[in-house]
């Protein structure tokens, strides 16, 4: 089971949300609006899916991680490295 698998529809939500955001932002492209209105909505949009995936990895600790630790030191550790990987991904986002 996935760690987020209970917050399930909540990012769900958010994503159909975020995506009605960049629908917007290609509107606003088509129809010429002025550069730092657009700018202004691609950087919401930004924060929107870091939120996202601030929440995603929040959950991956406290459920995949914490059940690895549990399970052994080795697995842990596999866990840890994996999240490290993806905070760093985020970080370069």
């Amino acid at each position: 089971m996935a760690g987020y698998s209970i917050r399930k529809e909540d990012y769900i939500k958010r994503l159909r949300r975020i995506e009605g955001q960049v629908r917007g932002l290609q509107r606003m492209i088509d129809e010429d609006t002025y550069c730092i209105d657009v700018l202004t909505q691609i950087s919401s949009t930004t924060k929107a899916l870091q939120k996202v995936g601030l929440g995603l990895l929040d959950e991956h600790l406290h459920h995949c991680v914490k059940a690895a630790v549990a399970e052994s030191d080795e697995a842990g550790n596999e866990k840890l490295d994996e999240a490290m990987v993806a905070i760093e991904r985020l970080m370069k986002s």
